[in-house]
């Protein structure tokens, strides 16, 4: 096993990690330990080259940082990276590397589930150390947190309608939903059960086919969601999907969804939503309530769902600050949000 350190300017620590045994090569990310222990998932993808891998964890692991001090979760943020296809890849041993790597960081890092995860892959990582979280319920932890993710994505989009459009009641609203994974899969749940009208689009032909049937969802190709005329588009995918490409294609009132890094370039396209007079909720404030999950379980007494969810109903308060910032102080609400953010961890500095 090998483990290389990356200076990076603003970021406490970043490991390279590869093991020859398992084939593993990964990244791991810590941002900012001010406000605690850093907390970030363990993501898997087939990144071209290993430069792109270290942009998207060191993007992945600063919106960590800001999401725990928006969502008041006494923690810090990070993240980490395994180069790889999770189709095809995963391996027992692979992901016991990993949770070495993780164990030499001292618990500076608590890992979990992200993208090309899973709660089975991670107790692979909790055989090594216990810096872990998301595990099954069995060992007394919360399980997958993406319904929890879900539930507050829902929770965002409502509040978000009652800033637009005057009342929270999603009932013949139009959402339009890139990605069908987990979290995109319960957020469509919720939206059909409160009678919202669903457009959906995903790479999974059969996830898409089962959306239809279930949710009398309508779908589109994957280009075609950026033109769709919708109430909410509610991007559940991967990040930067706000660009210069698709910024202008946008036919609908609010953005809100689940996928980290939304936005190609935070100021730049922030500030064009906003002069588009399309209201922004904040990715990593909107996608806050997997995080909070899983930092319950850190509590002293254990984890707790009933308060896990208690405070995922904070995330509209925390939202309805980010649009009051932004219009107090003329500035896009992607903006407010890094201000809130900073101003709390700067706080924490202070303390």
């Amino acid at each position: 096993m090998k483990q290389e350190e990356i200076k990076v300017d603003g970021y406490e620590q970043v490991v390279k990690c590869v093991d020859g045994k398992s084939g593993l090569r990964a990244i791991i990310a810590i941002h900012d330990t001010t406000l605690g222990p850093a907390l970030g998932g363990m993501r898997m993808w087939p990144y071209t080259k290993e430069e792109d891998a270290l942009t998207d964890v060191l993007r992945l692991s600063r919106g960590m940082t800001y999401k725990s001090a928006v969502a008041d979760c006494g923690l810090g943020g990070g993240k980490s990276v395994i180069i790889g296809d999770s189709r095809k890849d995963k391996t027992p041993e692979l992901f016991m590397a990993m949770g070495e790597f993780v164990e030499s960081l001292d618990g500076r890092y608590i890992t979990a589930e992200d993208v090309g995860t899973s709660v089975e892959d991670m107790t692979h990582v909790y055989k090594k150390t216990k810096h872990v979280t998301g595990l099954s319920r069995e060992v007394g932890s919360s399980g997958d947190p993406s319904p929890f993710t879900a539930h507050g994505i829902f929770l965002g989009i409502k509040v978000s309608c009652k800033e637009k459009y005057g009342s929270d009641d999603v009932e013949g609203k139009v959402i339009a939903v890139q990605g069908l994974g987990h979290v995109g899969w319960y957020i469509c749940q919720f939206l059909a059960e409160a009678g919202a009208g669903l457009v959906v689009t995903d790479i999974s032909a059969g996830l898409v086919g089962k959306s239809v049937k279930e949710f009398k969802a309508d779908a589109v190709d994957a280009d075609v969601i950026y033109d769709v005329e919708c109430d909410v588009f509610c991007p559940c995918a991967l990040g930067a999907i706000i660009n210069d490409d698709t910024i202008n294609r946008f036919k609908c009132g609010i953005i809100a969804g689940a996928a980290n890094n939304q936005l190609h370039d935070i100021d730049m396209h922030g500030k064009m939503l906003r002069d588009r007079d399309i209201l922004y909720a904040p990715d990593y404030v909107i996608n806050s309530g997997g995080l909070i999950n899983v930092s319950m379980e850190l509590e002293p007494s254990g984890y707790n769902e009933e308060k896990s969810r208690a405070k995922i109903s904070n995330i509209p308060k925390a939202l309805e600050e980010c649009y009051r910032i932004a219009k107090e102080e003329g500035i896009s609400t992607a903006a407010a949000a890094d201000h809130l953010a900073e101003a709390r961890i700067a706080a924490g500095k202070k303390s």
